[in-house]
């Protein structure tokens, strides 16, 4: 007891004549996916390897009715916690309880949002996000509408010298100085818009500069179009977000595919500016250097994530790098200022196409880095899973870099395999990138469009009875106007293949009908199109993946994977396999997985992602799992970390939806137990 007592009275006379510690300094998450550089990094160091296992829930909100799905990476400023809800409501929480500060339903009815934007100046504080093709502009104080830009806080994003069909964007533009530079989403057909990049005023929404994804005829790159084919080019538009280099004001983008996907006999030719990353100057909208990851695309390769800026060690020197992960499962990194790959490009011859016309590219030039397999094996699950994928593809065209034919081609990886959107984290303490990939085999059929065919007839003869022909609704079934507005492609596929209500399944259409009806859905301003006079080819088959008799997938296990790549050789650190299907839950072989992971100077990795609705961590090191927690569903989106008085905390959204039930519409956050916040 007296030494007790003594051990206290030294501890409190210590403190007593030590200097007041200044009150802990607030980390935020400012923006989408951390920072910039979208790095998905964290310098907090509270949560470590040792006491990780102690996390616990800090608080949860329920932001709405679950709806489709919700993908929001939320922001954190100033101890003030911004996201969105299923149906784009934007809300202010405090970010150490939960506790709403406001909320504001602007009565949008908008689908899925990857996450918001921050601008501020002075007391002018401003958070921006996207429903379709409108951009929004919300005070941060209140939630209210920005009267000054644009139509009284949005601006239509659409381009006023065109008109085509669906546009929209999912995932937030980057922010500098007083400009928000954003890309878009369109859609993968003939209609899609040609592609562009514009900075936007922050201040009044009016468009500040515009770089063109396709080049104008007798621009740089119009060369490496068919003539005549860039009257009509669509696509090549950054969907997926953008990376920034602030020192040096250089805006990376990844651009997609050109349109049509699969058949490219009318855009012969490479495509600029399609496929590529292109470092572009963020002041100007000057194009720096690109470099194109597939020529002449017929495979929907189009670049699915932002780019991650890197740091790498070459002969004891320091590179400032920007890498990229690909459907195909590469993983590519440049020089940020001169372009020069880090690693040597293998040319990969490809194969004729028995497509009138079709003329692919006849080398690819592809990275020796590899984050997904190159070489499809037929699952070993089971005898019965073995025996029923092999009778499936018997009849296909099972070669790589098969061009798409009339008939079945097996695409691998799949379309969305290798790094999907969710991105890439950047370790600084080894220099290495941690990705989770998709390892799935894709099923890629075309069918030939016949003379006559028409989106409107596909439209009017399977729906326009009950919603009308120009969309109106009647009084069988609702008005279908806007209706894109509140859900994604996707979901409107979903609905159409389960039926609801009075409305029955559609799941008999074919692809090519399917793809008149979303047409004519999106574009009712077009009116009536005129019946095709000319044979086409489409995808028939629909972007899904092989399966076996169990619905898992056709190919041999793992299916997913997280990943640590060391930079400077492109040699894989440490892969394991990453997440569960629901229906299969205890197989351990991975699964397909959406959403991006977070590393933390601790050397912790937070990711969530997979549909088994777990939010996990993992040990930088080597991989070890040292955590994991259930969500109330699947958290499709990456998390944000930051502290608030000294303390860290860790979010997630959970809005799964995406690969099976159930929906969600919360936000969970963690920390550990009061007693336990320090190290140990």
């Amino acid at each position: 007891m007296r030494l007790t007592s003594l051990i206290c009275a030294v501890i409190t006379l210590a403190a007593c004549g030590a200097p007041q510690q200044e009150a802990a300094k607030d980390i935020d998450w400012p923006t989408y996916l951390g920072d910039n550089g979208r790095q998905h990094y964290s310098s907090l160091d509270q949560v470590t390897r040792d006491n990780v296992s102690r996390l616990e829930l800090a608080w949860s909100y329920n932001s709405g009715d679950p709806s489709g799905s919700m993908y929001t990476s939320p922001l954190v400023i100033d101890g003030v916690f911004y996201g969105l809800s299923p149906s784009l409501v934007p809300f202010a929480l405090n970010a150490a309880t939960g506790e709403e500060i406001w909320r504001n339903d602007l009565d949008i009815d908008g689908g899925a949002q990857r996450g918001l934007m921050w601008w501020a100046n002075g007391d002018d504080k401003r958070l921006f996000f996207s429903q379709g093709k409108t951009l929004i502009a919300i005070s941060a104080h209140n939630g209210e509408l920005i009267a000054g830009f644009g139509d009284n806080g949005k601006v239509d994003m659409t381009p006023k010298d065109i008109e085509r069909a669906y546009m929209g964007v999912t995932v937030p533009g980057v922010v500098f100085e007083d400009n928000l530079i954003m890309g878009f989403s369109t859609t993968e057909d003939e209609d899609a818009y040609p592609g562009s990049i514009r900075a936007f005023s922050a201040l009044t929404g009016e468009i500040v500069w515009t770089f063109n994804t396709i080049p104008a005829r007798g621009d740089p790159g119009s060369e490496t179009w068919a003539e005549g084919s860039l009257d009509r080019a669509g696509g090549a538009n950054v969907w997926s977000g953008m990376a920034l280099d602030e020192d040096r004001g250089i805006l990376f983008a990844p651009t997609g595919s050109a349109t049509p996907d699969f058949y490219g006999a009318n855009r012969l030719g490479d495509n600029l500016y399609a496929n590529c990353l292109l470092a572009i100057d963020v002041r100007t909208g000057e194009l720096q250097w690109h470099h194109q990851v597939f020529k002449h695309d017929l495979w929907d390769r189009d670049n699915p994530s932002p780019p991650t800026l890197v740091q790498l060690q070459r002969d004891g020197k320091t590179i400032d790098a920007v890498a990229i992960t690909t459907k195909s499962g590469q993983l590519f990194a440049f020089d940020r200022d001169t372009g020069e790959s880090m690693y040597d490009l293998i040319a990969v011859e490809t194969l004729p196409s028995t497509i009138p016309g079709e003329v692919p590219a006849p080398v690819q030039h592809v990275s020796p880095v590899v984050i997904s397999r190159q070489t499809f094996e037929v699952t070993n699950r089971t005898p019965e899973a073995t025996k029923f994928v092999e009778h499936k593809i018997k009849d296909w065209d099972l070669r790589p870099w098969a061009p798409p034919r009339l008939g079945t081609v097996l695409l691998y990886p799949w379309y969305d395999g290798g790094g999907e959107w969710g991105g890439s984290a950047f370790d600084p303490a080894n220099n290495r990138l941690i990705v989770n990939s998709n390892d799935e085999a894709g099923i890629l059929t075309l069918s030939e469009i016949p003379v006559g065919f028409s989106n409107f007839g596909a439209y009017a003869s399977n729906c326009g009875a009950c919603h009308g022909m120009k969309l109106e609704g009647t009084d069988l079934a609702p008005s279908l106007v806007g209706v894109l507005d509140r859900m994604d492609f996707a979901e409107l596929g979903e609905l159409m293949d389960a039926g609801i209500g009075r409305m029955p399944s559609f799941s008999h259409l074919d692809d090519t009908e399917r793809r008149g009806v979303f047409r004519y859905i999106a574009s009712p301003e077009l009116e009536e199109d005129e019946p095709s006079t000319e044979v086409r080819f489409v995808l028939s088959s629909g972007y899904v993946y092989l399966r076996d008799h169990e619905d898992l997938p056709g190919n041999s296990p793992p299916w997913g994977t997280l990943n640590s790549i060391d930079l400077a050789t492109g040699e894989i650190a440490w892969k394991i396999n990453f997440g569960n299907f629901l229906s299969h839950p205890d197989l351990d072989y991975g699964s397909i997985s959406y959403g991006g992971p977070v590393v933390t100077a601790s050397g912790l990795i937070f990711i969530a992602a997979t549909p088994d609705k777990l939010f996990r961590a993992y040990d930088s090191q080597d991989g070890t799992l040292l955590w994991e927690t259930e969500l109330s569903a699947a958290g499709f989106s990456t998390p944000a970390i930051y502290s608030v008085d000294g303390k860290q905390y860790i979010s997630i959204a959970a809005g799964g939806s995406r690969l099976g039930p159930p929906s969600g519409s919360e936000y969970f956050t963690y920390a550990l137990p009061t007693a336990n916040e320090s190290p140990e």
